[in-house]
């Protein structure tokens, strides 16, 4: 993670992993058996920490569970940082992370909108292309926000994830029907 973190995985070496774990670059071929499986194991590893605990989590719960992993992540930069740059690094030209990522942020947002209509406004609904939009938004002011913080710690990561997915939720519970502030 170290490696991958501060080098991104084009320029992370499997000699820079060695020499951090300790080991020969043939060891870490002989556990892993090649660069690309490390990256996977990295990313699953960054995924576990947390998966099971939001697919066990049910509307407001499941919303305050995101709040909470933001909290956690205060305690965990290098975690944090390995997943910007990795799945920043992803949109690269045959990036091996590439389709991982893209299927997490599929399945992602069909977990964040069956959550979202949950809370959907019974009387006035929206519809599902807006759900996908406000669960899309959560993502992104998640994700977004972890590059803001790591580049400037005074961004307050909690406080500030708190304040968009209530600011997305009240909308979503408001629904179709309420005024928009701002035009297209």
């Amino acid at each position: 993670m170290k490696v991958f973190a501060a080098k991104g995985f084009h320029r992370g070496t499997l000699s820079d992993v060695a020499e951090l774990a300790d080991m020969t670059q043939a060891g870490v071929l002989h556990h892993f058996g090649s660069k690309e499986n490390l990256l996977r194991a990295v990313i699953d590893y960054r995924d576990n920490i947390d998966s099971s605990e939001a697919h066990a989590a049910y509307g407001l719960d499941f919303f305050n569970h995101l709040i909470a992993t933001a909290r956690q992540n205060t305690a965990r930069p290098g975690i944090v940082q390995t997943y910007v740059v990795l799945s920043a690094e992803a949109v690269t030209e045959d990036n091996p992370g590439a389709e991982y990522f893209a299927d997490r942020f599929d399945a992602l947002r069909e977990l964040v909108m069956g959550q979202l209509r949950e809370l959907n406004s019974a009387d006035d609904p929206l519809p599902d292309d807006q759900l996908e939009a406000a669960a899309s938004n959560i993502i992104a002011l998640m994700d977004g926000l972890q590059v803001q913080w790591l580049l400037n710690p005074q961004v307050d990561l909690v406080d500030y994830t708190f304040f968009g997915i209530d600011s997305i939720l009240r909308s979503v519970k408001a629904g179709a029907s309420r005024q928009h502030i701002v035009t297209k």
